[in-house]
C-alpha cells in the first residue's frame, strides 16, 4: 500500500463518525487495485478486497471528484456514492476515497412525509368552525399574499402592506370583532398604521 494514503485515513474516520451508522467511507489503493482502509462497513468488502467494483460502478479519472451517483449493496439498499482522487505530495493519483451513503432509512422517511402531509387527500375546512376565527382567516390571507409574490412578512413594503391589509379587508377579517389587534401584532403595525391602510386601500376602491 502506498504510504502516503495513511495521510488520508483520520479524514475517512472522521466521515464515517460524522455519518455513522448511514455511511461506508473506504479508501482504495490504486497501485495494488484493492481495499487500503474501510469504515463502517455495511456492504461485503473487506480490506484488501479489489477495487475493480468501485471503479466500474461510475468512477471517472476525468474529474478529481465523481458523483453523487447511484448504487445498491448487496442487500438492496440504495446508496448515494462520491468518489474522489487521492493525490501523494507530487500530485500522483495514488487512492480513491469514496463515500457511500445509505438513503434507504431517509427514502422511508420521505415517503411517509410525502403520505402524511398529502394535500391531495385533504379537504376544505369546514366553514361553520371557522368563519369567525379571524386569525386562521388572517393568517390564510397572509400566507397566500406572501407565497404569490414569493416575499417575506418583514420585508414588505408600506405599498404591499397596504395591498395585505385590502386583502384581509376583502376576506372579512375586520368584520369579525376583536381582529384589530391580531392584525397589528401579526404586521408589527400600530393600530393607527392599520386604520390609515385601511383608509387608503377603501378609498382606492371607492374612486
Amino acid at each position: 500500500m502506498n504510504k502516503h494514503l495513511d495521510n488520508y485515513v483520520s479524514a475517512a474516520r472522521a466521515i464515517a463518525m460524522l455519518l455513522s451508522p448511514h455511511a461506508e467511507v473506504i479508501i482504495h489503493d490504486i497501485a495494488s487495485g484493492t481495499i487500503a482502509h474501510i469504515f463502517n462497513v455495511f456492504s461485503k468488502r473487506r480490506v484488501g478486497d479489489s477495487s475493480l467494483t468501485e471503479i466500474n460502478d461510475g468512477f471517472s479519472f476525468e474529474h478529481d471528484v465523481s458523483g453523487p451517483y447511484r448504487k445498491v449493496n448487496f442487500d438492496r439498499r440504495q446508496l448515494k456514492s462520491v468518489t474522489a482522487i487521492l493525490r501523494d505530495p507530487d500530485g500522483a493519483e495514488i487512492g480513491l476515497l469514496c463515500i457511500n451513503f445509505d438513503t434507504t432509512v431517509m427514502s422511508g422517511m420521505a415517503d411517509m412525509a410525502a403520505s402524511f402531509l398529502g394535500l391531495e387527500t385533504m379537504v376544505e375546512k369546514p366553514h361553520a368552525l371557522f368563519a369567525s376565527d379571524f386569525q386562521e382567516t388572517a393568517n390564510a390571507v397572509m400566507d397566500k399574499f406572501l407565497s404569490a409574490r414569493n416575499v417575506t412578512l418583514a420585508s414588505l413594503t408600506s405599498q404591499e402592506k397596504v395591498a395585505l391589509i385590502g386583502e384581509m379587508d376583502d376576506a372579512g377579517v375586520f368584520a369579525i370583532r376583536n381582529s384589530m389587534n391580531y392584525v397589528c401584532e401579526l404586521l408589527s403595525v400600530s393600530r393607527a398604521t392599520v386604520y390609515k391602510y385601511l383608509r387608503r386601500t377603501r378609498s382606492a376602491l371607492s374612486d
